[in-house]
């Protein structure tokens, strides 16, 4: 007697949303990760409202000097009358959600400081990194020696050189996290790619006669870019940070829109009159800065977790 054949169910592949979501969904996965992005979170949410409202004028003196937190005040008045909260939540946009184009123009683009300075760091690292790692020979060492150069200089000495012969504005402040980035993930890219290079899909790729452009850029870089994308988080706090510093120094974001470090030094001259005009700043930078490293950290525990 013959007897049925059972039938093959074929199953269905996951839609593009639900692979995204996947991806997404590691973040979850770690307390710290969840934590570090809520800080990151409420401070892009407090930025894109102040693209449309702020408590008070920013730059406007329409109050008391040196007022504590009060009824009106959330966070207190600077030196000069000006509201603080209001002007930190202005002080976001700059980091995180917009870079001015030079001149007198209103003209903007979208993307904080902070993000187009990394940016620029990835790709640049990036190209530099798989060339020299992928390549090798005489490339690997004239590349690495350049970039070791660079990292021989203090950060913040390759900062003044070059705001002060550009002038400072949001566009040469990307370019000098841009340059001062770039050496570091580079060498953090080459490390990966010599040890991906020597994988069996690429020897593959190599057989197939695949352009060295195609290996480097559609083999190379995807496998490697969970550990770029974690240190690139932890680079964005590092650029928050230079930002403040060139901020603090008076060569950083120019006005009108305010900056976090600019906000620090000008309060510390009355610090002892009116500490919170210097503690709201700070406090904004440190908590920015450590929510990034708390997500990138656990960002980083659950891919290692992942990938075992």
């Amino acid at each position: 007697m013959a007897t049925a054949q059972p039938t093959l169910t074929q199953a269905s592949e996951p839609s593009r949303w639900q692979k995204m979501w996947k991806s997404i969904s590691i973040v979850f996965e770690s307390r710290v990760a969840t934590v570090g992005l809520a800080i990151i979170l409420f401070w892009l949410v407090l930025g894109f409202i102040s693209l449309f409202w702020t408590p008070f004028e920013p730059n406007a003196s329409e109050f008391t000097q040196n007022l504590p937190p009060n009824g009106t005040n959330w966070l207190g008045t600077d030196h000069l009358g000006r509201d603080i909260l209001s002007r930190l939540m202005q002080g976001t946009q700059v980091i995180l959600l917009k870079t001015r184009l030079p001149g007198d123009t209103e003209w903007f683009i979208p993307g904080g400081v902070a993000l187009w300075g990394v940016f620029g760091s990835l790709l640049l690292g990036s190209f530099f990194g798989l060339n020299a790692g992928y390549r090798g020979g005489w490339a690997d060492q004239i590349i690495m020696q350049i970039l070791d150069a660079l990292i021989a200089f203090p950060v913040i000495v390759l900062y003044l050189v070059i705001i002060a012969a550009l002038g400072p504005s949001d566009l040469v402040v990307i370019l000098a996290i841009t340059i001062t980035g770039a050496p570091g993930i580079a060498r953090l890219v080459r490390s990966l790619a010599l040890d991906i290079k020597t994988r069996d899909y690429i020897r593959a790729a190599e057989t197939r006669g695949e352009n060295v452009w195609f290996i480097m850029y559609r083999e190379i870089l995807p496998n490697a870019r969970g550990p770029i994308l974690v240190d690139a988080m932890l680079r964005v706090g590092y650029a928050i940070f230079a930002i403040g510093t060139l901020g603090f120094l008076g060569i950083g974001l120019p006005p009108p829109d305010p900056d976090w470090g600019n906000m620090v030094n000008e309060a510390r001259k009355f610090i002892f009159s009116n500490q919170w005009a210097v503690i709201w700043p700070a406090m904004a930078i440190a908590t920015l800065v450590i929510g990034l490293n708390l997500f990138a950290d656990g960002l980083r525990e659950e891919l290692t977790r992942f990938q075992k």
